[in-house]
């Protein structure tokens, strides 16, 4: 089965290689070659493509009761309320989860609007979190399953996909044991494993927190020069060997170097983690500087070793596909990463192919907020106040923004040479939208506003954004037709060419 991979380069390296999204309208994701503030310039945009490829991070678990917990071993709670999980977008690699045949005369894939996941029954599955990844999913369930469903082609389900004789159906593209959502056996992840409290999906990477802290991975990253592995050892083993089969961790094994971790925020290929103490570790590719240090080529199999990096006491970390972010115990917002369309809030190389904020840098032009929640696309991002105000600041050339760039002031506005915008330098609300919820990817972001209606905009190709149009949406809408109608939403995830919704449970 054909797999949607994406091809974008970052600036002076290769990007990553693992599959995302497709992205046919505009090939390339060029930033204007010098910054040129308030004016157009005269300079034509570079040719080097930047990343195009999607980072979702989960969400942070909400706090609830935990189960059969040891009170001197346990830093996290378990997650209780079951969720209703809506999808929609492509499913052309079973991404969506909705099985490999049609359900009551509907295809399981070109999902047009929100889709009840019938599969992931409240009542009989109880989905309690759910991590939206490149091109597959992971959630975790009341009972203590993890399920995995979508592209398994470098093991980021955690299990075995491969078709025996009688699982092959010429009358479905889609692989059944991919397109269904299924549990990991439990004996993969070893004995001693009381509860998990988060899931989290890169691209072709997922993980798994417990209630004491401890994380396990599978699958692998991806970095400059294609698949890398998920750890260091077997990475550099794989390249003596000339062997790239190793460089894949097909079943969930436990990152010794982490422990007493609270949370976890994922990008396209790296990974951020917090201790309960405030520290923050960073590992997986680094090429674009999302590890908050300097990656040498050489060495650059060490970056799969978690490292912590110097920061004040941080209290959350979130993840845009190619940059970071980190808030302290003061409020103060940090940033570094890939920068060429001023995704990280940063002015400095904004509009320049080789933009980086090579360490973590205070976002100056949010110390007027207070941040709740801030997630990342690939060259945008998206943040929402404790006061429900939200943000949006980076690309915004097809709808990114999601608000009339024409009335702003043109020093906070990059244009490209032929006078059009490009790129919004400043964080800038959206108005008329009290947020309690983010989500970012590629070049379309998600909004759920604090009654429980979410709202959508951006590139809609796949019918990523849910509003039954592969035409980019340019201001917010709200997703009011398919089953979300009349649902209160908690969260919004997006993938490569698709998106995910949850609420609580109905009786």
């Amino acid at each position: 089965m054909p797999r949607t991979t994406h091809s974008a380069k970052s600036v002076k390296t290769a990007a990553t290689t693992a599959p995302s999204a497709k992205r046919t309208k505009k090939p390339g994701s060029k930033a204007p070659a010098k910054t040129v503030v308030g004016k157009h310039p005269t300079t034509a945009f570079s040719s080097k493509p930047a990343p195009s490829k999607k980072r979702t991070s989960a969400h942070e678990p909400t706090p609830a009761v935990a189960k059969r917990l040891k009170p001197d071993s346990a830093i996290n709670s378990a997650l209780s309320k079951t969720l209703d999980v809506f999808v929609f977008g492509s499913g052309e690699s079973g991404e969506l989860g909705l099985g490999p045949k049609a359900t009551d005369g509907k295809q399981p894939t070109d999902v047009q609007r929100p889709r009840i996941n019938r599969l992931l029954d409240a009542k009989t599955v109880g989905v309690v979190q759910i991590a939206v990844g490149g091109m597959h999913c992971v959630s975790l369930t009341q009972d203590q399953k993890i399920l995995t469903w979508g592209v398994n082609d470098n093991g980021a389900l955690g299990r075995d996909t491969d078709l025996d004789s009688e699982d092959e159906d010429e009358d479905s593209d889609l692989s059944p044991k991919e397109s269904t959502p299924t549990a990991i056996p439990t004996e993969f992840f070893g004995k001693g494993v009381e509860a998990f409290v988060q899931v989290a999906a890169t691209d072709s990477a997922s993980f798994a927190l417990t209630h004491d802290g401890s994380v396990y991975g599978w699958g692998t990253f991806s970095g400059d020069d294609g698949i890398m592995g998920l750890f260091t050892a077997d990475a550099i083993e794989a390249v003596k060997r000339k062997d790239d089969k190793k460089k894949s961790q097909r079943k969930p094994a436990r990152i010794p170097q982490l422990t007493k971790i609270k949370s976890l925020a994922i990008g396209t290929n790296h990974i951020l983690a917090l201790d309960i103490e405030g520290k923050v570790y960073a590992w997986g590719a680094g090429g674009q500087s999302q590890l908050g240090r300097r990656i040498v080529h050489r060495t650059r199999f060490q970056a799969l070793t978690p490292c912590r990096f110097g920061l004040p006491q941080i209290t959350y970390i979130a993840i845009g596909a190619y940059h970071s972010f980190a808030i302290d115990v003061k409020g103060q917002v940090y940033a570094w990463g890939l920068n060429n369309f001023g995704q990280t809030g940063i002015m400095i190389g904004a509009g320049e192919d080789d933009a980086f904020i090579e360490k973590p840098t205070v976002i100056e032009n949010l110390r007027p907020y207070k941040i709740r929640e801030i997630k990342g696309g690939s060259h945008h991002s998206i943040a929402c106040t404790e006061d429900g105000k939200l943000l949006i600041w980076g690309r915004c050339d097809d709808g990114q923004a999601g608000i009339k760039l024409e009335d702003l002031r043109p020093e906070d506005l990059i244009f490209d040479s032929r006078g059009n915008l490009r790129i919004l330098l400043k964080p800038t609300i959206i108005p008329e939208i009290q947020a309690v919820f983010v989500a970012a990817a590629i070049d379309n972001s998600i909004a759920i506003a604090t009654d429980g209606k979410a709202y959508s905009w951006g590139y809609s190709d796949n019918y990523r954004t849910g509003l039954g149009t592969e035409e980019s949406v340019k201001t917010p809408t709200l997703l009011q037709k398919g089953d979300v109608k009349g649902k209160r939403l908690t969260f919004a995830g997006c993938g490569g060419q698709f998106s995910v919704l949850a609420g609580p449970a109905e009786k």
